[in-house]
């Protein structure tokens, strides 16, 4: 009984421990890591190429286009293939990489991708994996768009490592190269889907925003990798390549920054005697101006306008919202005029409509309608000559025809279904030794015929004649002959037409379907 609380004493050190030493890998990892941009590395809108097409600090190639909003780096046409890399390697070892590009294209399914590249050496301008080259030395962060493995996997973004020597394996996605990944759609989104690729400590740490809005916070991690090692002094890029299917591939954007774990000096600092000497000169300069504004002044006494009091020259804010208050309510009293003048419009039409109304019934009683005397009851509108009830007769008419047509349908398919049944019956017999047609066939063929002119006797039973309409009186009681009403011969010559109408339908919808297989 003494050996249970000394194991429960134990179990509590042992947890105090563990998270003492948690507590001390957490504080290790949390310290706080200084971001410099680098403008020497990065590419962002507006005025992204200038006058001639070039792109600062950066060079492309191939089938890529660069104007003063986005680099296309490849067109929504078929086998394109495009590049942009830094002119330069970069100087930092940890960085941090924010991409905005856009993936658009007509079909539900494109091709084939988009790819951010960290190598030794420049890529390809038209290579092989993305547009860029294989057998690269460095990181390869492709969003790959189209499914080669047909394992309904993408899009996909994936990681992959390669020390030069390895291969891409286009035929399964680089599934067995990939370092890690996750399937995100970034294809034909309302807004700029975005990447955040950041490497600190041999850490890599990829967050995806899918671009259904445009909050910057909306970011989700999409993987994130440790122990992974990349060469020094590398280079950035961007590439992507179309097959067979096409989309537009854009990059909008490419921010780099270099992180450290201390703050960065931003610019040279200057010494206190420095700073004292620009003082000075500032404060000398200041006093010039002053004298050269009074000897003006002097000079010009008739002057109208004090052009030291700068403040009336330009508008204040609130003139500036007064003006735009004045501005909107302008716009308001014209929409709301011009709706006076579409409802008097309108108004106007129904006035016209209804006197021609009136017109017209007061025509078909051959005067005008007399107006009320005192004491009298005020007189009725002529009615229609279509009464409500004979629009519901005739709307519940025509839906017992179509019932009734539709049955006929049926019990007319299943009738061609045994004939021809009997008919490949016959041909087996004829084969066999010509015994002649299955006797069992020829029953059901026979009661299926009796059956069809019982319900055709019943339809017309259910069809009586409309006395409201003028229409003639008809016998009620149809009655059809024992004997039969369609010879055989007739009835296989209506079957064989039907077949053979189905069988030209088959081949012309076969015929369609295979011209639509070509655009896929």
């Amino acid at each position: 009984m003494v050996e249970v609380p000394s194991k429960m004493s134990s179990i509590k050190l042992i947890n105090i421990s563990s998270a003492l030493i948690l507590c001390f890998i957490v504080s290790a990892y949390s310290q706080t890591v200084h971001k410099k941009f680098e403008y020497k590395y990065s590419f962002k809108p507006p005025y992204l190429a200038q006058k001639d097409g070039s792109v600062p600090f950066w060079e492309y190639g191939g089938n890529a286009i660069a104007s003063g909003e986005s680099v296309r780096l490849a067109p929504s046409l078929r086998s394109q293939k495009g590049a942009i890399w830094t002119k330069q390697p970069i100087n930092f070892d940890w960085w941090e990489v924010d991409i905005m590009f856009k993936v658009t294209g007509r079909g539900r399914i494109g091709a084939d991708g988009l790819a951010f590249w960290y190598t030794s050496a420049k890529g390809e301008y038209t290579g092989e994996v993305f547009g860029s080259s294989d057998r690269w030395n460095g990181l390869g962060l492709i969003f790959d768009s189209f499914d080669n493995d047909n394992k309904h996997n993408n899009p996909y973004i994936m990681a992959v490592l390669n020390d030069g020597t390895k291969v891409f394996d286009h035929k399964s996605d680089g599934s067995a190269q990939l370092l890690s990944g996750c399937l995100r759609d970034f294809r034909n989104k309302p807004f700029p889907t975005r990447a955040r690729v950041e490497y600190y400590l041999n850490t890599l740490t990829v967050h995806f925003h899918n671009g259904m809005t445009t909050n910057e916070a909306d970011y989700e991690l999409c993987f994130r990798a440790e122990n992974v090692v990349l060469p020094r002094g590398g280079y950035f890029g961007l590439s992507a390549a179309t097959g067979g299917l096409a989309d537009d591939h854009d990059a909008l954007h490419l921010l780099a920054s270099s992180l450290h774990a201390q703050p960065q000096a931003t610019g040279q600092q200057m010494s206190s005697a420095e700073q004292q000497q620009l003082s000075a000169e500032y404060a000398q300069y200041q006093q010039k101006l002053d004298l050269q504004k009074e000897e003006y002044r002097k000079d010009h006494p008739d002057e109208l306008r004090d052009k030291d009091d700068m403040e009336d020259w330009f508008e204040s804010d609130g003139q500036r919202e007064l003006r735009q208050i004045f501005q909107g309510q302008g716009q308001i009293h014209d929409i709301l005029r011009d709706l006076h003048k579409k409802v008097d419009e309108v108004i106007g039409k129904q006035m016209t409509s209804l006197s021609m109304l009136t017109h017209v019934y007061s025509g078909q009683q051959g005067q005008l309608a007399p107006p009320g005397q005192p004491g009298q009851a005020p007189p009725q509108m002529p009615t229609l000559p279509i009464g409500r009830h004979d629009w519901d007769a005739l709307l519940a008419n025509n839906q017992m025809i179509i019932n009734t047509i539709a049955e006929l349908k049926g019990f007319i398919i299943e009738v061609s279904r045994k004939t021809d049944l009997a008919a490949a019956g016959a041909g087996a017999a004829g084969g066999a030794g010509g015994a002649g047609v299955n006797p069992q066939f020829l029953a059901e063929l026979r009661d299926h015929v009796l059956q069809v002119k019982q319900n055709v006797a019943v339809v017309a039973q259910r069809l009586p004649p409309n006395p409201a309409a003028g229409a003639p009186q008809v016998a009620t009681q149809l009655s059809c002959p024992d004997v039969s009403c369609v010879s055989m011969t007739s009835l296989l010559t209506v079957v064989a037409a039907q077949l053979m109408v189905m069988f030209l339908y088959g081949l012309y919808k076969e015929k369609k379907e295979a011209q639509a297989k070509k655009f896929f």
